[in-house]
């Protein structure tokens, strides 16, 4: 009997201890669930991260070349080069700028802003003559994407006025890119492309005549090479937007983006 009733007290012991000991169990899978849970919330973040740094550069990738400028998708650091047989292009300045701005049921996204030295080929000269003289020229240049969030059509231009801290502005008729990127709009649709603008052209102009007039050697060339330089932000004032009856339902906004 004494030997029945030990065994019983061994078993009611070892139970109670058991007891006892499950809550520090639960606690320690609890702990271990908590550390599991912080690496993979970081990595779904880094994945967030870059999987919108891919789909930035796919888009870029996808983009297909202009038909009158460089192409100067593979210049990503300042004094890189690149020929093609519309000229040669140089990057001088770059701002990957990745920020959307909301213009009623716009959502504008500009993707990259870059200044570019551009020297056209032979064959392309005539088609910047109407905006300078030069045979070669910096620019200014923004890579946007324009998404329609109404199911609605409406109409929109990214850039209806861009101006420079060097005092230059510019209206979308100056645009050196014409890649329709300004007006209609389907619902839910997107457009992607580059708008962009020759800075300094009206002083390449004057430098032009005093150099005519004055044969002051590359003295002239040399200022206005210094001038280009000092572009240091623009102002982007966008259009309003107008829905299919030309109503305006949204005002524009300025967007000021700096090197």
């Amino acid at each position: 009997m004494k030997q029945t009733f030990s065994v019983l007290f061994l078993i009611m012991l070892l139970v109670g201890c058991s007891a006892n000991a499950a809550p520090d169990s639960d606690e320690t899978n609890k702990e271990n669930a908590t550390e599991t849970e912080r690496p993979t919330n970081e990595k779904n973040t880094e994945t967030s991260k870059q999987k919108d740094s891919e789909q930035t550069e796919n888009q870029t990738v996808e983009y297909q070349p202009n038909p009158q400028v460089t192409d100067d998708r593979s210049l990503l650091e300042v004094g890189q080069s690149y020929e093609d047989d519309k000229g040669e292009a140089t990057l001088k300045a770059i701002n990957n700028v990745n920020q959307t701005y909301k213009v009623g049921p716009i959502e504008l996204t500009v993707k990259e802003m870059k200044l570019v030295h551009l020297r056209p080929s032979y064959g392309m000269i005539d088609y910047f003559h109407v905006l300078t003289h030069e045979e070669e020229f910096d620019f200014v240049k923004v890579f946007v994407e324009i998404k329609n969030t109404s199911s609605e059509k409406v109409n929109f231009a990214p850039v209806a006025l861009l101006e420079t801290n060097t005092g230059e502005t510019f209206d979308w008729e100056k645009d050196i890119y014409l890649e329709e990127l300004n007006g209609e709009i389907q619902g839910n649709a997107v457009k992607t492309g580059n708008i962009g603008f020759i800075v300094n052209a009206t002083d390449g102009h004057a430098h032009k005549e005093q150099h005519d007039e004055h044969a002051g050697g590359d003295s002239e060339k040399d200022e206005h090479d210094n001038e280009a330089k000092n572009v240091k932000w623009i102002e982007i004032t966008t259009s309003d937007v107008f829905d299919q009856t030309e109503n305006k339902i949204s005002e524009s906004q300025k967007i000021k983006i700096e090197f």
